[in-house]
């Protein structure tokens, strides 16, 4: 991959704060130092709480000072944030009902609506810069969960289709269950199982797909172990001492948190599958969050003959994440692609 690509990624971070800021100047503000998220990230700023506690009246009992004297969240209390993750959706999702199993994930929706945000940049920027949106777009959630976070931000902020799969039969039951409750998801949003725990694309799509981009958030740790470990240093972090015990404060299980092998494999065995998909997608994509991962993913994707290869940072407070998007159309197949599915 050259420097060229490399920078695109970190230029697309660049090109959102340097916005940010602009705009911050016209209206005689300070940029917010605590997300620095897309700059259409409607989670910019700190979190109006009053606002969401009329959509999820639980939160108040969460809530306390810090040492200013502001209203902060106890985000040490996985309940607290599993409200305060609801209050964002349903305020400013359109959405009218949103519960997930106890001990499944609960995602954190500002980072996964930058997920969103910085793919709309990467498909306009293969349009000529105009968005794709509405029913011209098709996206596939590799691993919706029980959240369906994807689909939920996706739909409303673009009008994208979206199919989402998992390997879990309650993780599918309760997606099912939050498009079937919400009016707007319905017609949208499609939940299949994955029959093969060893497959990821195979038996939800064939070759007579198409899907415009994937999305993926792979299970990160290798092991229980490592996922409890990690979870003690962001306890221990969060509550400013030792802790000893683990406490998931986002929640999350095997298949979420960890699979053998961890992101590399699981990364890995995506890029394989992608390659037999290769003529499906116009864009493949998954969050990254070792670093140390990308050279690996990157020697594949050359393996393979990607034909373009992008990594887009990402960064929310002390936290640097990362998409690796890649796809295998040349430019006569894009124009293709462009003129038959986006007109």
């Amino acid at each position: 991959m050259s420097e060229q690509q490399q920078d695109k990624g970190k230029g697309a971070f660049r090109k959102a704060w340097d916005a940010q800021k602009k705009q911050a100047k016209k209206h005689n503000t300070k940029p917010s130092s605590k997300t620095k998220l897309h700059p259409r990230n409607p989670h910019n700023g700190p979190y109006n709480l009053d606002e969401l506690v009329k959509s999820v009246p639980e939160l108040e009992e969460y809530i306390t000072l810090n040492v200013k004297g502001e209203k902060t969240v106890k985000f040490a209390e996985p309940q607290a944030v599993l409200l305060l993750n609801k209050g964002l959706l349903l305020t400013y999702y359109d959405l009218e009902f949103w519960e997930i199993p106890e001990g499944f994930l609960c995602p954190p929706v500002p980072g996964r609506a930058d997920y969103i945000h910085y793919m709309s940049d990467l498909l306009a920027g293969s349009n000529f810069g105009r968005m794709p949106k509405g029913d011209k777009v098709t996206c596939l959630d590799i691993g919706v969960g029980g959240n369906c976070i994807y689909p939920i931000i996706g739909s409303h902020a673009y009008g994208w289709n979206f199919i989402g799969s998992d390997t879990d039969t309650r993780a599918k039951k309760s997606a099912t269950d939050i498009v079937a409750n919400n009016k707007r998801l319905k017609g949208k949003v499609e939940i299949k199982l994955q029959p093969n725990m060893k497959d990821i694309l195979y038996g939800i799509i064939d070759h007579s797909t198409k899907v415009d981009m994937t999305f993926c958030n792979p299970p990160f740790h290798a092991s229980r172990a490592e996922a409890r470990e990690s979870s003690l240093r962001k306890q221990s972090n969060l509550q400013k001492k030792g802790v000893t015990e683990s406490v998931l404060n986002f929640g999350g299980k095997g298949g979420e948190l960890w699979c053998e092998g961890g992101e590399r494999r699981f990364v890995s065995n995506l890029i394989k599958e992608s390659k037999k998909f290769e003529k499906n997608c116009f864009w493949f994509s998954t969050l990254v969050s070792k670093q140390s991962n990308l050279k690996a993913f990157q020697d594949s994707l050359d393996y393979n003959k990607a034909t373009d290869v992008r990594v887009i940072s990402m960064t929310q407070g002390n936290k640097s994440s990362r998409i690796l998007a890649w796809t295998y159309l040349d430019n006569e197949e894009r124009k293709a692609w462009r003129a038959e599915r986006w007109g």
